[in-house]
């Protein structure tokens, strides 16, 4: 059978607060609405058509099967090294050890750069090419600056990287082999991202801070896809996911209910669990009512740099997710973090990064509570390779 080329269905931009509708043609960031303040804006699909499972480019082994439900409009624009795809694991281990029916992990180590961030970079230099941006700019922990030099050098585009000046010197090495401005500040993302405001009232340049661009999310969510997919078109009970800005736990949510509306799966969605680190866990805080916002929360540094997101700009976002899917949010400490990264490593012969890692403990700790069943499918998604950490 011969799969007809099908071009994307996106349709239009939709603030995440109100009704307030954006062109998909023109550059765009953030809302700014009168309604509802400084907000994301969303990716809606026109589902008129239909789109079947039978459309999906099985040949592609890439986050770009799924190409009718992704925002690029023009193939010619795709800036793509091959990310997505990435293993699903039995971890049979693990699972002996907690005695557990079937625990799953998603491997995105094996991306292009070595992490997730490869999904959402891929898709936000995609749309700014198609879009005629020259220059990207971006605040990072660590692997989103990786990720962003590495597909704007693809694109012939130039990349401005802000970082920690604390991130291990891997993460700094390869945004400066990939020909990127790295600029190093003292602190952690938030102070990154006051010095990228500076920067961009004296040079022209386009933010891909998460979520205050539209597209990184759509380039996440294929994760949800993929899943799905993965899984025979069923869902896993449980998806623990390290979240630091969320946009990967936003952007699998937004696929479940996009593959349901398209008629791809059926039955319940899973219970989402955020997992922060001790040293920076404003969502922790706020479910458990020590904090109203995380506007002025102060977090620290940690092992797990991408989990120092101090004030998610997608905090209701996040907060809706776990609400909405009957989830929680844990915390967990560095030492926490370094055992389960031995252990994991030990037992299942992956290397994870210390994001992945903090899942292990967050799991025990639910399945003590009673949280979690001993009999439900449980997914870890372990976001990179530790190699850059070591």
């Amino acid at each position: 059978m011969v799969v007809k080329e099908r071009k994307s269905l996106v349709s239009f931009l939709q603030c995440s607060g109100c009704d307030k509708t954006y062109s998909v043609h023109e550059l765009q960031t953030f809302a700014d609405c009168d309604q509802c303040g400084t907000r994301p804006l969303i990716a809606r699909y026109e589902f008129h058509d239909g789109y079947s499972k039978e459309e999906i480019n099985l040949q592609e082994r890439s986050m770009w099967r799924y190409q009718g439900m992704l925002p690029v409009l023009e193939e010619e624009n795709i800036v793509s090294l091959g990310e997505g795809w990435t293993p699903m694991l039995l971890s049979t281990r693990l699972a002996a050890k907690y005695d557990m029916d079937k625990l799953l992990i998603k491997d995105e180590s094996a991306n292009p750069t070595g992490s997730f961030k490869a999904r959402g970079l891929s898709m936000a230099v995609s749309k700014a090419k198609e879009l005629g941006v020259e220059t990207c700019i971006v605040p990072t922990a660590g692997n989103a600056g990786g990720a962003l030099s590495a597909y704007c050098a693809k694109a012939g585009m130039k990349a401005i990287v802000v970082m920690p000046s604390h991130t291990p010197e891997a993460f700094k090495k390869e945004c400066r082999y990939f020909g990127a401005e790295l600029i190093e500040v003292e602190g952690l993302i938030s102070d990154c991202a006051k010095k990228v405001a500076e920067i961009k009232l004296k040079t022209p340049c386009f933010d891909i801070s998460t979520m205050k661009e539209p597209y990184r999310l759509e380039g996440k969510k294929t994760m949800g896809y993929e899943i799905a997919e993965q899984l025979n078109w069923n869902l896993p009970d449980v998806i623990l996911y390290p979240t630091g800005g969320g946009t990967g736990l936003i952007g699998m949510w937004k696929a479940f209910h996009e593959m349901k509306e398209l008629g791809w799966i059926t039955g319940s969605f899973p219970r989402m669990i955020a997992v922060q680190s001790a040293n920076c866990n404003p969502i922790v805080q706020i479910l458990e009512g020590k904090l109203d916002t995380a506007k002025n929360y102060k977090g620290s540094a940690t092992f797990a740099n991408g989990l120092a997101v101090p004030t998610p700009f997608a905090e209701k976002m996040i907060l809706n997710v776990l609400h909405e899917s009957g989830g929680t949010a844990v915390s967990i400490s560095d030492g926490e973090i370094k055992s389960a990264m031995k252990e994991i490593a030990s037992l299942e012969g992956l290397l994870i990064c210390p994001e992945g890692a903090a899942l292990l403990p967050a799991m025990r700790t639910l399945l003590d509570r009673g949280e979690i069943a001993r009999s439900e499918t449980v997914l870890m998604l372990n976001t990179g390779s530790a190699y850059k950490y070591l």
